[in-house]
């Protein structure tokens, strides 16, 4: 009896705990959203690395909203490099402050010196400890290049899932 009343306990405390300390939509595929907290931090740069790693035990979500990554981008937390092709961006256009490194050459350009990548890519070259976030059209690029950088030891690394497309779907809304 002892037992099961404790028990009891346990899963209300485990059922409002999550809800006081993180208050958001969940999207499909489980991933959540964390807009409401972007927009009420007023562009709070302190905020932005706990936005990215949110507030749970479970690993922590490699995925960036068109939200976050404006608030990066503001604050100059975050090195974006764009894996599309280079006619792809002079095709549809690119995300300001982004750094354009195609796909096929990730893995080779973040093993490259400074000097090098600079010369080549047109950008400071991000350390293994910067915050990254790759971007392409939709995503699916993005996620190559990020596994990419994780195998070579990169740790801050993040993916915009929604991509150009995303970008600038928000963008003619703002």
């Amino acid at each position: 009896m002892r037992m099961s009343l404790l028990a009891g306990r346990c899963w209300r405390f485990a059922a409002v705990v999550p809800r006081l300390l993180w208050n958001s939509t969940v999207l499909p595929g489980g991933r959540s959203s964390v807009s409401s907290l972007v927009n009420n931090t007023h562009h709070d740069c302190k905020h932005t690395e706990l936005l990215l790693r949110g507030f749970s035990s479970a690993p922590p979500s490699t995925d960036v909203s068109y939200e976050q990554l404006k608030q990066l981008l503001s604050c100059r937390k975050a090195v974006v490099i764009d894996v599309r092709e280079p006619w792809e961006l002079r095709e549809y256009g690119s995300i300001p402050g982004s750094i354009n490194v195609p796909l096929a050459q990730v893995g080779n350009a973040l093993q490259l010196d400074a000097e090098e990548f600079n010369e080549k890519y047109g950008g400071e070259m991000p350390q293994q400890t910067d915050n990254i976030v790759f971007t392409c059209l939709a995503g699916i690029r993005s996620k190559n290049a990020l596994d990419t950088a994780t195998s070579l030891g990169y740790k801050d690394v993040h993916n915009y899932l929604g991509g150009w497309q995303d970008w600038s779907k928000n963008e003619q809304q703002d």
